[in-house]
């Protein structure tokens, strides 16, 4: 009966090191999805992926945090203050 529990114990804690492992792996790998782009070809990749990082917020950012959050109240608006350190209409 104890060989029993020491070899579930032994797939709980293979199954449990072994998702660990992956799960960096994963978090690894979508970290250094630029550096794939890049290295598609090296004139064409960084100006690609340039372009991508500058159109995405203005065409592309509103309709996904739409799409996600849809029914959420928007985040407040910050105020700005000027050099005197007073708050100003941030119209």
């Amino acid at each position: 009966m104890k060989d029993i529990g020491r070899l579930f114990d032994g797939d709980v804690i293979g199954y449990f090191l072994a998702f660990v492992i992956d799960s960096f792996k994963n978090t690894v790998q979508a970290f250094m999805w630029p550096v794939n782009i890049v290295q598609i070809s090296p004139p064409w990749g960084p100006i690609f992926l340039g372009v991508a990082f500058w159109l995405f917020p203005i065409f592309l950012k509103k309709p996904i945090e739409h799409w996600l959050f849809d029914g959420e109240p928007p985040p407040p608006k910050k105020s700005r203050k000027n050099k005197s350190g007073k708050k100003r209409d941030s119209a």
